[in-house]
């Protein structure tokens, strides 16, 4: 009887014991081949000088570990003596579990190659609206092979979740329109993150991110300013990045009606071309070019046209030119005037002389003081 029972005992907990010795072992080793080829991987990567290695680590982070410890656990209940019904249920969660993953990888793997190639190549206009499309795509078609694994049929599904839809989109008309705007603009290669932009209502800044609704902007007090997607499509912007990044300044300077015009056009295009080569944010080896515009009420107007690699850069561009232009001059002895105006002061005329009061009253009588007098 005692023999039966210790064999018994021995049994059951073998059967314990076997299924997790099986987990923790698929645990651990998942754990170093994780490491070990992740670690094998980046110095591949590091050896090659392909970045993409990058994004396909950082998508398997975790999901080796989660993969090993799910194919231990399905191995575990292998040797357990349980209910069909009960193995069913468990190979289900877990087939669900494995094709969540499967649908997570590929959501990372998608995000980080569109966003390594919009870096490297400067294929496209990744923002988070690109991003949130991408993933809802993924987790969409993965739903719906997770519910076709189960052997639920979706054709009901998607039907309900057409008239659903028509019903939200009715229902959230601002929102799916701000939605809309936004894929509009990332998609028609106007509005690229990174661009500097200028708003009919006076908003301007680096756009920094374009979202499902609204776009981001960052003016240059680093303040975020955050404007609807329909509001941007819907009126004129000027984009300082488009066609490229390098724009072009003009600065108007007063030049004396006595000073030699070849000699200050001279002094100017060296002074243009100093600031060009030397300055950061200058555009070097570009050819500054001036005008000379007009005969103006106290002097000549000289226009100067000066590449700069963005639009931010005018100002440090700009302050560099005029300090050392005005330093020429000076060391060149050309005069710079400034304003005249004309001011007429009227001249005051000789005042009139007071006229003598008459020697009439008020009432016609003759003024005579002792009739004033108390009688």
């Amino acid at each position: 009887m005692s023999a039966a029972l210790n064999v018994i005992t021995i049994t059951n907990i073998i059967s314990v014991v076997v299924p997790i010795v099986i987990i923790l072992g698929a645990f651990f080793l998942g754990i170093i081949v994780e490491r070990q080829g992740l670690n094998r991987l980046q110095a591949l990567s590091s050896r090659i000088g392909w970045g993409g290695a990058d994004v396909i680590i950082s998508s398997l982070k975790g999901l080796i570990l989660f993969w090993f410890t799910i194919g231990g656990i399905f191995a575990a209940i292998l040797t357990l003596p349980i209910d069909n019904n009960l193995f069913l249920t468990i190979q289900r969660c877990l087939l669900v579990a494995a094709i969540a993953s499967g649908t997570l990888i590929v959501a990372r793997l998608s995000v980080g190659f569109v966003r390594y190639f919009s870096e490297t190549k400067g294929a496209g206009n990744l923002t988070s609206l690109f991003e949130m499309l991408t993933q809802i795509v993924i987790f969409t078609f993965g739903v719906l092979i997770t519910l076709q694994s189960l052997g639920i049929a979706i054709t009901p599904l998607l039907t309900a979740l057409g008239i659903g839809g028509v019903s939200l989109g009715l229902a959230f008309q601002s929102t799916l329109t701000n939605f809309l705007s936004g894929l509009n603009l990332a998609t028609s290669n106007k509005l690229r993150v990174g661009d500097f932009i200028q708003l009919d209502s006076g908003e301007e800044g680096y756009v920094v991110d374009i979202a499902w609704r609204h776009t981001i902007l960052q003016d240059i007090r680093d303040n975020m300013v955050v404007v609807p997607n329909t509001r941007i499509l819907n009126n004129v912007f000027k984009n300082y990045g488009l066609p490229d990044k390098e724009a072009l300044i003009i600065l108007e300077v007063g030049i004396s009606y006595d000073t030699d015009l070849e000699k200050v056009e001279q002094v100017a295009l060296e002074i243009a071309n100093e600031v060009m080569n030397d300055v950061v944010g200058g555009v070097p080896n570009s050819d500054p070019w001036i005008r000379f515009k007009e005969f103006g009420y106290f002097a000549i107007t000289m226009t100067v046209y000066l590449r700069i690699r963005e639009y931010f850069d005018h100002l440090v561009v700009r302050h560099e030119f005029i300090k050392r232009l005005h330093k020429r001059f000076r060391n060149e002895n050309i005069p710079m005037p400034f304003p005249i105006q004309t001011s007429l002061i009227p001249i005051p005329h000789e005042q009139t002389p007071t006229p003598k009061r008459s020697a009439l009253s008020h009432d016609g009588l003759p003024d005579l003081p002792f009739l004033n007098d108390e009688q």
